[in-house]
């Protein structure tokens, strides 16, 4: 029996998360699997992995074949590693604790550049949020700037044109007396 590790897709129209799976290589793309190793969801920045290495490491060493996209994410998530170090330790090459102490220093060096990954989205965002407010405050200062200029051209039009009345007021009062 071909057993393939494979990603199983759920999640609804647009928005896919995927299982982790190892399963005959014969069954439907989401139908029956043999167990399920983990969760893979790509509509996050970076992508949200879960998996059971040590279960994903027993497949391959029993001869299961992962897919170009389960490859990867074995590969990213230290699978295919440490099934390598195993055939190392299996064949004498290297001892158990060598092996343990590559790894561990893998998994360290893989952390620290995820979490920078992290920290560099985390800042971009930041910096993006800061230059909005900075912008929406300039459109708010320019409308502030406009309505106080139309404000202060409104009551000079209007005290212009109180003074043309008392002015017409008054021409009229002496044309009247002059008429006396």
């Amino acid at each position: 029996m071909p057993v393939k590790i494979r990603l199983q897709r759920h999640g609804k129209k647009g928005k896919p998360f995927y299982w982790i799976v190892a399963a005959d290589s014969r069954s439907k793309r989401d139908g029956k699997y043999l167990e399920k190793l983990g969760t893979y969801n790509p509509n996050v920045n970076p992508a949200e992995i879960n998996l059971n290495i040590d279960g994903a490491v027993q497949w391959l060493q029993n001869g299961a074949q992962p897919t170009d996209t389960a490859r990867a994410i074995l590969s990213y998530k230290g699978a295919m590693m440490k099934k390598h170090l195993a055939e190392g330790v299996r064949k004498g090459a290297i001892t158990e604790e060598q092996a343990e102490a590559k790894y561990n220093a893998w998994v360290e060096e893989k952390a620290k550049a995820i979490d920078s990954k992290r920290s560099k989205l985390a800042d971009v965002k930041a910096q993006a949020k800061a230059e909005a407010l900075a912008a929406e405050k300039a459109v708010n200062e320019a409308r502030i700037a406009e309505a106080t200029a139309e404000e202060a051209e409104a009551t000079a039009e209007a005290e212009a044109t109180e003074e043309g009345a008392e002015a017409t007021a008054e021409a009229t009062e002496e044309t009247a007396k002059e008429e006396e």
